[in-house]
């Protein structure tokens, strides 16, 4: 089973710039990470675009699920920045594809010392092999329904819009 993972920017792959002072992207972590973390499942790496996901706008949406449609896996993974990730998965969501996409991303990039981009990572791969056709969000350890998360800003945590247990 061939597993696709659309890069597009976000936290996940933010760096730190000495001479700016802030965090920018130069390329993605997804190669190293793969090389890491061992993983021998056979994944086609695709960049679909390097941005901040508050940067996102309808355009750049369009090309994730543009990206979706014309893959030839039925499995996908998307890294995506957490502040507008529930925005892609509506759209995603919504197109009803034929297909088991699960979303994720990192609150601390991972060039950054105690990120939480390879544990989520690893359980959007471990998701997207077991899940039904769909779209979802991986993050925190939990799986959330594309219509039924929201990112909790305060606590900096993914949680159930409804209140129940959060799995798909």
């Amino acid at each position: 089973m061939k597993i696709r993972i659309i890069i597009t920017g976000g936290t996940f792959d933010k760096q730190y710039d000495e001479l700016r002072g802030e965090l920018t992207f130069k390329e993605t972590h997804l190669p190293e990470i793969l090389r890491y973390t061992r993983c021998t499942l056979p994944i086609e790496l695709e960049i679909n675009q390097l941005i901040d996901s508050l940067e996102m706008v309808d355009a750049n949406r369009a090309r994730i699920l543009d990206s979706c449609r014309k893959s030839s896996e039925e499995r996908i993974v998307i890294t995506h920045g957490t502040d507008t990730m529930t925005e892609t998965a509506g759209l995603l969501g919504s197109a009803s594809l034929a297909k088991t996409i699960v979303l994720t991303g990192a609150m601390v990039p991972y060039a950054v010392s105690g990120s939480d981009a390879v544990f989520n990572l690893g359980c959007a791969v471990s998701a997207v092999q077991l899940l039904s056709h769909g779209v979802y969000i991986a993050m925190n350890g939990t799986i959330f329904r594309w219509d039924d998360v929201r990112k909790n800003r305060e606590m900096g945590v993914f949680e159930t819009v409804s209140g129940s247990s959060g799995e798909a």
